[in-house]
């Protein structure tokens, strides 16, 4: 990850072609979109990494659990850790977490039997093992996110994992269309080319102000971009340089177009 300052963010601002402003950017609603998307894809991670943490405690049975999925309700977040049974027509929950009075609490219920699902649970599993199927990964682990759609499709979100403290992978990411019912991959979106990645400065060194990539493949900020920002500590807003255009992230999200 490149780190720049705002200084050399104002000189490349002054660099970008001038043909670039013969495309318009982004409209304040479509980046309001991507915030939304973005700052939805951080609470998802959130409460996948503390209910997560509240099952380990558990101590599950080896191969009991192989998928989390994240669901938002009206009280606050339920995940579900599970498998599909052997037909591949359900999925079995073996354990359920549902937030409590802070994002960071989650109380686990364990189903023993597992609880038969042929519903939501079920069906983002089938489309998330549909998009992995598909997926070009590298040999490191990956984040999977559901994020359901008001016509019945989700978005199905495979991003690189975090596997060191202090270090946030971006990049190497795509973005799936599925049908509501799971079965079919309508648009598979990459969002971002090779994985670059950002580090915390060692003690005593001069502190970043902000970060800076380009955008290669899209001509767009990305949700992942925004789940980037938001989860980048210490946070820093980000610039992204794309063909026509450069926005910038700032550290709760939001969006604008700056040049």
């Amino acid at each position: 990850m490149r780190i720049i300052s705002r200084l050399l963010i104002a000189i490349v601002l002054c660099a970008l072609p001038l043909v670039a402003g013969k495309d318009k950017p982004l409209s304040d609603s479509e980046l309001a979109e991507i915030t939304a998307r973005g700052r939805f894809l951080a609470e998802y991670d959130n409460a996948s990494w503390h209910a997560t943490d509240a099952v380990l405690a558990l101590k599950p049975v080896s191969g009991s659990v192989q998928k989390y999925i994240a669901k938002k309700t009206d009280a606050g977040w339920v995940v579900d850790f599970g498998r599909f049974n052997e037909a591949g027509d359900a999925f079995l929950i073996v354990y359920e977490a549902t937030q409590g009075a802070s994002p960071q609490q989650f109380t686990v219920k364990t189903y023993d039997p597992p609880l038969k699902d042929a519903g939501y649970f079920y069906l983002a599993a089938k489309a998330i093992a549909l998009s992995l199927q598909d997926f070009r990964r590298e040999n490191r682990p990956y984040n999977t996110y559901v994020l359901p759609l008001d016509s019945g499709q989700m978005y199905i979100y495979i991003v690189p994992a975090q596997t060191v403290n202090g270090v946030f992978p971006l990049g190497g990411d795509e973005r799936y269309l599925v049908s509501a019912d799971g079965s079919k991959i309508i648009e598979a979106r990459r969002l971002h080319a090779a994985i670059i990645e950002f580090t915390n400065s060692a003690p005593g060194a001069r502190q970043p102000v902000s970060g800076f990539h380009t955008h290669v493949l899209t001509d767009v900020p990305e949700d992942t971009d925004v789940l980037y920002v938001l989860l980048r500590k210490p946070p820093l807003p980000e610039f992204i340089a794309t063909k026509s255009h450069m926005y910038e992230v700032e550290t709760d999200g939001s969006i604008k177009c700056v040049k």
